[in-house]
């Protein structure tokens, strides 16, 4: 039977808490901020370093399982009585135009595990507790099991005003926290999670949404791409105040902690996979901090295992994956994106090598920042016959074909991989 690479490695986000590995010190950040008794909890960072996996942990906690900081060795950081909330969790996408539409979708979301609109108490459906991590019944929250054959009827205890959604939304959360997070399961408050909060339209009056709707009893979690605050909400200033334990910057992972991801993946496998010695390290080595990228290399591992019929991932298996890599076939979303940015161009090819494999310390900004300049890959690019840099960047800037680098304003000839994971990709793709 082939091996499922999934049980081990997943580019998705990891819910489960056995799966997530490291970030000793954000798990304790992330207990500070969820026990604080008021406050916005902001996750941020840049793409791949797995923003959305801590979000959803953050959720857990909040619900009071903390199983994965007592594996991280914080018990002692766990208050003896830990605050503890109902949840709903939405991830937003580019179609939202603002405030007031994040509301709408936040009122009509009709998910049975993550949605707002499953806690408002009314006659239409049936809600039941369950747990979201296996067999720990401190992770208990609400799930719709049954909408009624009659649809969602959300009058008995919160009034729909028409024409008027941030009221309706506030009836909706006063309806949850009264009859739900108080008289029904005795929490602490409501915490609203929302994923990809970058990709909103129009952020500008949200953040003195989010205050104005902030209470004792309700509390939000933003998180989404961004180098700091004032990226992730435009009006920052209105929550400034909100924020004293809350901002929880995601950076790349140290590469021991990326090489715990093998490890672990070994074990969820339950010894139906074995990683030889030092291949572990190899492809944190190549993951760069970036976990989304270290879990693509372990599934074509397993990928390449299947083909061979054979349980060990040595060095033989490991080689034939970086071939497979540096040829363009391991990866088709990262090689799709790379050859949409170069399109027909081998110029644009060989200047978008030079600019990813520009070391960092000649943009003179921090190497988690990762900025570089277009004026030190001008002499590499001549060295080689390209011609006419000036006209090659602006398909690399462009939305249509990526965008692969995005212009830093602050300083003339700067820019910035949008994705990292991709940099590094192009870094080890052979042209």
């Amino acid at each position: 039977m082939p091996i499922d690479p999934e049980v081990g490695f997943t580019a998705d986000v990891i819910r489960d808490p056995s799966r997530f590995v490291g970030r000793t010190e954000l798990i304790r950040d992330c207990i500070l901020a969820i026990n604080a008794p008021t406050g916005l909890i902001s996750v941020y960072g840049k793409r791949g370093v797995g923003k959305s996996s801590l979000l959803r942990q953050i959720q857990q906690m909040a619900l009071g399982e903390y199983a994965l900081a007592k594996r991280a060795g914080l018990s002692h950081s766990i208050p003896t009585t830990p605050r503890t909330y109902l949840t709903a969790y939405y991830s937003c996408d580019s179609l939202i135009t603002d405030g007031k539409d994040l509301l709408s979708r936040l009122c009509n979301d009709q998910s049975s595990e993550d949605s707002l609109l499953r806690l408002v108490p009314d006659e239409g459906k049936e809600i039941v507790e369950f747990t979201r991590t296996k067999g720990v019944s401190a992770g208990a929250d609400l799930k719709v099991v049954n909408w009624g054959v009659k649809g969602v009827e959300s009058t008995k205890y919160a009034k729909v005003v028409p024409g008027d959604i941030v009221q309706t939304f506030r009836n909706f959360v006063d309806a949850i926290v009264t009859h739900q997070v108080k008289k029904r399961m005795k929490r602490d408050g409501l915490l609203i999670l929302l994923d990809e909060f970058d990709v909103i339209a129009n952020k500008d009056g949200i953040g003195s949404l989010i205050k104005s709707l902030t209470t004792p009893e309700v509390k939000f979690a933003i998180c989404g791409i961004g180098r700091d605050l004032t990226e992730l909400v435009s009006d920052h200033a209105s929550i400034e105040r909100l924020i004293e334990q809350g901002l929880l910057p995601v950076k790349p992972m140290p590469i021991p902690e990326s090489e715990e991801i093998i490890l672990r993946a070994e074990k969820l496998f339950n010894d139906a996979v074995k990683f030889e010695a030092g291949i572990s390290a190899q492809i944190a080595e190549l993951g760069q901090g970036y976990p989304y990228f270290v879990q693509l290399i372990g599934k074509q591992c397993i990928n390449e295992l299947n083909v061979r019929n054979t349980k060990v991932v040595d060095q033989s298996v490991f080689d034939k994956v970086i071939m497979d890599l540096k040829s363009g076939k391991a990866f088709p979303t990262l090689e799709a994106a790379y050859q949409r940015a170069i399109g027909n161009s081998r110029d644009r090819q060989l200047l978008l090598h030079f600019l990813a494999d520009q070391p960092t310390e000649q943009s003179q900004f921090s190497d988690e920042v990762g900025r570089i300049v277009l004026k030190a890959a001008r002499q590499d690019a001549e060295d080689l016959n390209v011609q006419y840099v000036d006209q090659l960047m602006p398909r690399l800037v462009d939305k249509k074909y990526g965008p692969v680098l995005e212009r830093i304003t602050e300083r003339q000839g700067t820019y910035e991989f949008v994705n990292p994971v991709l940099r590094q990709y192009i870094k080890l793709r052979e042209f």
